[in-house]
């Protein structure tokens, strides 16, 4: 297998005017546009992926599963196939058809030949596939999921990241290979859709210990340390251009606030006992994390560490990161979570005040409080999470730096 092929280690300018020269022009322009074509239709698949993610969570709450042939699993799985049918085709045509177009960028992987993103996505494809029986099978022999995270839907949960992942990756490539010639590609906003996808996909992995009533323990904060911090500081660095990780939360924040706000428009009753709490429409996800606020902290205050290198300078660039964001964070989420669990919050536009409760759930007292006690947030947690947020933030910005060189 052929290593991944990316650009040599240099400072990418924010100002397109100071690209170095166009390269050779070997690669025929309609395998550069169907190039940049495909990244864009994997980018809409895996926005689907997220969009019938959220639906089916709904559609547990709120009727249970009845059925595999569900609308919102259909459209997990149209999400996937879109973007194996694709990078399988651009893998066809690159092994067997236009071999010498493709070939500065593309590996060869048993005689087969595709960019690097393709392959991320076909591996993720066949896995979201595989996972589908493995799912029917668990269902029809345990029943409901207790949990998100069940062992097929672990084998589904990587095989969408790796749609989303490959997806990223053949836009990043496609970007990077603009910017050399001296050009601006639509890839360059596609990168930054599928960016924002992968936050939202994360931030509903996590959803089981994000719920409003639970912002103020310490488990909160640490699986958000864990998380986000890699994600913003990625953005950050990966993008040539000023408010990359502010424009990655907006597309975050669309997804989920669409879904939330649409989903209650649909009449739907449960359909399996016991049912605690009478329904009558599709539950919606709660309100979305305020990411945005410290991505605007973090354009605003490291944008001009994006460029920089050597140790140092990454240190630098990982810790302010992990420390910025984790203050921001904190400050505003501890205080909009008392707000989304009071009677204020009572409304289709926050969602809050229990509302995000399904069927099998008790509304009562207990959706105007905060639950777990015993783990709220104290010094401890606070010293854990802000570790993790270092970690998180270098393996974001290692990411990040390898997104801005990839270019097969």
């Amino acid at each position: 297998m052929a290593t991944v092929g990316v650009l040599p280690k240099r400072e990418f300018p924010c100002d397109s005017s100071s690209v170095s020269a166009p390269t050779s022009g070997r690669v025929g322009s309609s395998v550069r546009n169907l190039d940049v074509h495909v990244a864009g239709w994997l980018v809409l698949g895996a926005a689907f992926i997220v969009i019938g993610v959220i639906w089916d969570i709904s559609w547990h709450i709120t009727i249970g599963r009845d059925t595999f042939w569900t609308p919102a699993h259909l459209m997990i799985h149209l999400g996937g196939s879109l973007g194996g049918f694709l990078s399988g085709f651009i893998c066809l045509d690159a092994t067997f058809f236009r071999r010498k177009a493709w070939e500065d960028r593309v590996i060869q992987v048993w005689g087969f030949r595709a960019p690097f993103g393709a392959w991320i996505c076909i591996w993720g494809a066949g896995a979201m596939l595989t996972s589908a029986p493995f799912d029917n099978w668990w269902h029809n022999a345990y029943g409901l999921d207790v949990k998100i995270l069940s062992p097929p839907h672990m084998v589904l949960a990587l095989g969408m990241h790796g749609v989303v992942a490959g997806a990223f990756l053949l836009a990043s490539a496609a970007r990077n290979r603009a910017r050399e010639r001296g050009e601006l590609s639509p890839a360059r906003w596609y990168a930054v859709g599928a960016q924002g996808v992968q936050l939202a996909f994360a931030s509903i992995l996590i959803s089981e210990l994000t719920a409003p009533n639970l912002q103020h323990t310490g488990r909160f904060y640490i699986a958000s340390a864990i998380v986000f911090p890699a994600l913003l500081t990625a953005a950050v660095v990966t993008h040539p251009f000023k408010w990359g990780a502010t424009r990655v939360c907006l597309v975050y924040m669309a997804l989920i606030l669409g879904m939330m706000w649409l989903l209650p428009l649909f009449a739907a009753e449960p359909k399996l006992a016991p049912v605690n709490n009478r329904v009558d429409h599709m539950v919606p996800s709660a309100f979305p994390l305020l990411l945005i606020a410290p991505a605007l902290v973090l354009d605003l205050s490291l944008g001009w560490l994006r460029n920089r290198r050597g140790w140092g300078w990454t240190a630098l660039l990982v810790v302010a990161s992990a420390t910025l964001f984790l203050g921001v964070f904190l400050a505003v989420q501890w205080s909009f979570s008392q707000f989304l669990i009071s009677p204020s919050a009572d409304h289709w536009f926050f969602s809050g005040h229990g509302r995000f409760i399904g069927y099998q759930d008790h509304r009562n007292e207990w959706q105007e409080r905060f639950w777990d006690r015993h783990d709220l947030l104290n010094l401890s947690s606070l010293r854990t999470a802000w570790w993790t947020a270092i970690l998180s933030s270098l393996v974001g910005c290692l990411l990040g730096r390898f997104a801005t060189r990839v270019r097969r």
